[in-house]
């Protein structure tokens, strides 16, 4: 018997189908899903070219271990460079090829976003960001004094 509520296997269900539209949507348009997601990032941030590395991270919540290996891709076929902006701090730059490319795939998938609330009635949008925002909120409360449970051990 299943452990959780019907609305949280429901959610659930939304949230991993909504996850592998995104990645169909990035393999559709010759790109890995982290790659998607940093271009997405860099173009979607202040003038569409450069993005601190810690946003990307941020923004993706793709591990560390994939951004570095996604991005020395990207620099490896031109698309992207790291460049130091200070101490550790370090900004992911789009070349002029990475920002065609981002206008070719990124622009495309916001296109798609866009239309999908523009398709709803405003009070609809606010709605579904209001209570996204509280469920998120209420989880990371919800979350804060989690931590591993100590096995009991059988005294011999």
């Amino acid at each position: 018997m299943p452990h959780g509520s019907k609305a949280l296997r429901r959610f659930n269900h939304l949230l991993s189908e909504t996850a592998e539209a995104y990645h169909d949507a990035s393999v559709r348009l010759g790109l890995s899903y982290s790659m998607m997601q940093i271009l997405y990032t860099v173009y979607d941030y202040g003038d569409g070219r450069r993005c601190p590395l810690r946003e990307v991270c941020v923004q993706t919540g793709i591990s560390k271990q994939t951004i570095n290996s996604a991005l020395r891709r990207l620099e490896g076929e031109g698309i992207a460079r790291l460049e130091q902006t200070g101490g550790k701090r370090k900004d992911v730059c789009l070349t002029e090829a990475g920002l065609a490319l981002a206008r070719r795939t990124v622009a495309r998938i916001m296109t798609v976003e866009d239309g999908v609330f523009a398709s709803w009635r405003p009070e609809d949008v606010e709605t579904y960001l209001t209570l996204t925002e509280r469920y998120l909120a209420a989880f990371r409360v919800g979350i804060q004094n989690l931590e591993p449970e100590q096995e009991h051990q059988e005294e011999p």
